[in-house]
């Protein structure tokens, strides 16, 4: 079973966090549909990848999505996701 853990940070604290599954038939496939399904269920708009953001997701299956990551203004210093299951 895949789940993606995500968490919402501010200031050093935890505000949210979330696990999900996905049953999609690959990795990239099941990464993004979670990582939608978290932005969804915490109405924020779903952020880009950006290069940094592939390699780190690629190094350590966790990453990072700081403010340069969303088109829209937000209230957390960062989205951090991280497979706990594949």
């Amino acid at each position: 079973m895949f789940r993606l853990w995500g968490k919402i940070m501010k200031s050093g604290h935890l505000v949210k966090d979330l696990t999900v599954t996905s049953t999609a038939d690959t990795r990239t496939h099941r990464v993004t549909a979670s990582l939608a399904d978290i932005c969804y269920q915490w109405n924020l708009a779903v952020p880009v990848w950006l290069e940094v953001n592939i390699r780190e997701f690629s190094r350590g299956k966790k990453t990072r999505f700081t403010r340069d990551s969303f088109v829209e203004t937000i209230d957390f210093d960062y989205l951090e996701i991280q497979i706990l299951e594949e």
